[in-house]
This record gives structure tokens, sequence and C-alpha cells, in this order.
């Protein structure tokens, strides 16, 4: 698949013959754009981009595009009226018009053939069904994190990315910053000595919310926002973010939503040292069944390489002995520890023993990994080279494969064995039946 992610959108589809079904499961016809009958990239090398959910995250991440000249941010679609609102307005006072188009059926944003990249970033259990759709369609993607509520749906969204030529970002922005870079580059050139273990830790989930079904807020398609997740009368406060990060039916909480980074950037330093079957076991820490959430509090997970390293993933409030080992009271992180040292890094800074480490400059022989120093500028680089993105999809997906199985063994109890290759949980049914999820009708992957 690395020679078809090279090829133009334009080449990939021209050989492209035959339909794909669609998200409702109706005939999916493959659009001009994506035949390179219409839109494209325009001579001018100018990047369309189509914004898919605008709540706060996705806002964020439209106005790193926004700051970029070679781009241009021209619809929003959102199913709160509101936000529809606020965000066209900052979108047209950028550009000096009122061109920005709205919508609040995410199919037809993507059916436009003037629009090129996808940013997708509705709530977590729409991530999957929209980048499907996206990918479908010829558009290349920028995907918030995490990606799916099932492995199942991971799987799908990678095929669909590698049969079209997706050029594909994952929303795991701390690879574009130089500090975890370095940290990373430390471990992979021995500058700790022999890796044993990685310390990982992110904030906990939320608990509580009220079980009394009220009306939508005013301006919310409720049953559209429902979507694939099962059916349930609204209540307060359900479809804002105090509360659907840690629904089951939404979110797998911040084991996912959070706790995605710190462990990305442990698959990045560990690297073929945390590719191999696993032995994963846990307990999660749960919130009083009278509210709405539903998702782990907290947990301690410990995942056991056939490679002889260690990883241990827990939420907030992390151990003291880690705060007073690595000098950071932040709320999450990733720590490698070595046989002749260790770096910890995390958004606030990077720290290491022997301090010394922090020092080093790098030499001709040394190992460099990827260089990002901007997720949206990556991103839109890789457009028109069709190279990978710092976070392409098959990366993205086994940082996400890690917040499964973790929820997973925290919801069991018991010792698990993974295997990478299969990706599939040894001799356990009732594991592996969790890999999947049933969607609401008529929404299917």
């Amino acid at each position: 698949m690395a020679e078809q992610t090279r090829l133009s959108r334009r080449g990939f589809f021209k050989g492209v013959t035959g339909l794909a079904l669609g998200a409702v499961g109706f005939p999916y016809v493959v659009r001009p754009a994506a035949l390179g009958k219409a839109g494209g990239i325009a001579a001018s090398g100018r990047i369309t981009v189509g914004c898919v959910g605008v709540g706060p995250q996705g806002t964020y991440v439209m106005r790193n595009f926004l700051a970029q000249k070679d781009c241009q941010a021209v619809a929003i679609c959102d199913l709160k009226k509101p936000r529809r609102d606020e965000v066209s307005g900052i979108v047209n006072k950028h550009y000096g018009n009122d061109d920005c188009a709205v919508y609040t059926d995410f199919r037809e944003i993507i059916a436009r053939d003037d629009i090129d990249v996808i940013l997708a970033a509705p709530t977590d259990h729409w991530h999957v069904l929209v980048a499907l759709e996206a990918a479908r369609a010829g558009k290349d993607i920028y995907l918030e994190k995490p990606m799916g509520l099932s492995l199942a749906e991971d799987q799908s969204l990678r095929q669909a990315c590698h049969r079209y030529g997706t050029i594909f970002q994952f929303g795991t922005q701390q690879r574009s910053n130089r500090n975890f870079r370095f940290a990373c580059e430390l471990v992979h050139n021995g500058r700790i000595g022999r890796l044993h273990t990685i310390n990982v830790w992110s904030p906990g989930s939320s608990s509580g919310g009220s079980r009394s079904p009220v009306p939508a807020p005013d301006g919310v398609d409720y049953d559209m926002w429902l979507g694939p997740a099962p059916y349930h009368p609204h209540t307060p406060n359900r479809v804002s973010n105090q509360w659907w990060w840690f629904i089951s039916d939404y979110a797998l909480g911040f084991i996912a939503g959070w706790g995605v980074h710190p462990l990305d950037i442990a698959l990045w330093g560990g690297g073929d040292k945390v590719t191999c079957p696993v032995e994963i076991a846990g307990k999660g820490v749960w919130p009083d069944p009278e509210g709405v959430c539903d998702t782990a509090m907290n947990w301690d997970i410990t995942a056991k390489y056939d490679s002889g390293v260690t990883m241990n993933f827990t939420g907030a409030p992390y151990p003291d002995k880690w705060k007073q080992r690595y000098g950071r009271t932040t709320d999450h992180g990733t720590a490698f520890e070595g046989s002749d040292g260790w770096v910890h890094v995390d958004r606030s800074g990077i720290n290491a023993h022997p301090k010394e480490l922090l020092d080093i400059e790098w030499g001709p022989n040394d190992t460099r990994l990827y260089e990002s120093n901007n997720h949206a500028r990556n991103l839109l680089d890789c457009v028109k080279s069709r190279q990978e993105t710092i976070c392409p999809i098959d990366t993205a997906v086994q940082a996400d494969i890690l917040c499964h199985i973790s929820d997973i063994a925290i919801h069991l109890e018991e010792k698990l064995r993974w295997d990478p290759a299969s990706e599939r949980f040894a001799n356990n049914d009732t594991a592996n039946r969790r890999l999947m999820r049933a969607m609401r009708s008529p929404w299917r992957l």
C-alpha cells in the first residue's frame, strides 16, 4: 500500500471501476471529483477544506487550517445551530466575505466536488462513519481522535483509506511537537540504554449526570445526533461535552479520548518493542450507576510485551512515585525507562535523567524520526505530495487498538493475550466479541 498512497487522487481513481456501498446502505456512487472530472486541487495549489463537527476541538483545528495561506475553509457542518452560526461567522470574518456554506448533513458537504479535504471532528461515535464517507468520495482526511468505538470500525476505515488512496492525518498532534519527537529519538538511539518500561497516564473520566428525560435543546437534530448509537431519551446536557464524552454509547471515555495521546507517543518511542504480542490486564474505577456516565473514571493497566517491555497505563491521579521521579505534576505524560536512564515528556515540557540527555546533538549516523512542526500544515503538504502524514491510517489504528484492548481488559478483569498479527485475542471469545458493535439502523459500515 505504500506505493498506492503516493498516487495522485486523479491517478488512483482512474483505476476505480466498482461501486462501494454507502453508510446507509444505498448504492454508493463514485462522484465526479473522485474521478478527477471536477474539483481536485486548483492550479494555484489552493486546497479546499470542509469541516464536519465544529465544536471546541473542531474549531481549534479549523483555525490551524485558516492560518495556512494555501488552503481555504469553504464549508462547515454541525448538528447544533448555535455552533453553525458562530463558526461560519469565524470563517467569514477571516476571509472578509460571507461565502462559508453551512450544512447539517455531513453527506451533503462531502458530496461537494470542489472540496479536497474533510476535517472530521464530530462526536466520537460519528468519527468513522464520517471519515468512511469522505474516503469513499475521494477526499483526504484529518480525523480527530480517538478513531472508532470498536476495532471493527477502525479496520473498516483503514481498508477504505488504502482502497481509495486517502491521505489521512490522525489528530494526535503531539507528534508535531519537537519535545515529543526528541524524547522518542532518545529511545530509538539507545541513549537511555535498553528500554524496559513505559509509564503512561492521562486525565480520567467524569461521573454523574441526570437520567431524567428532558427535551433536546432547540436547534439540535437529536435523532441525527444519536445516529448509529442506541436510542435513548435526551437527558440534561447529554449532547454537550459535559457528558457525552463519558457515556459508552458515544465514546470510550478518556481511556481513549485523552489516553490515545500519551499511548501514541509510547508506540512512537517504543517502536518494534511494542508491536509484538502482549499480555494485558487491569482494573477500572467505575462511576455511580445512578448517573448517565458509565465509562471508567480511572484505570490501572499493565501490558507485558513479548519483547520484555512493560507498559503501565493509568488515569489521573497517577502514582505519587511517578511525580517524584519525573518532577512533573501535569495530568498526562509518557515516560520511557531504560537501563541507563529515563526520559519523560508531556505538553508542558521534557525531563530526563541524566540531564545531559537533553543537550544531545544528533549526528549523521543517528536515527531521526519523521519531523512535522504543525499537524495541519503536514497534512496539506502531504495532500500535494501524496506522501504519508506523520500519523497515517496504519499508525493511527495501532494507537486506537491500545485504547480498545485496555478498555476491554478493565471490563473483563482478566489477563488477555493480544495477537497484533491477527488483531484478535487468543482463546477468548468473550473479549473478541467486544471488538465490534452493532449500529442503529439505517447506519452501517
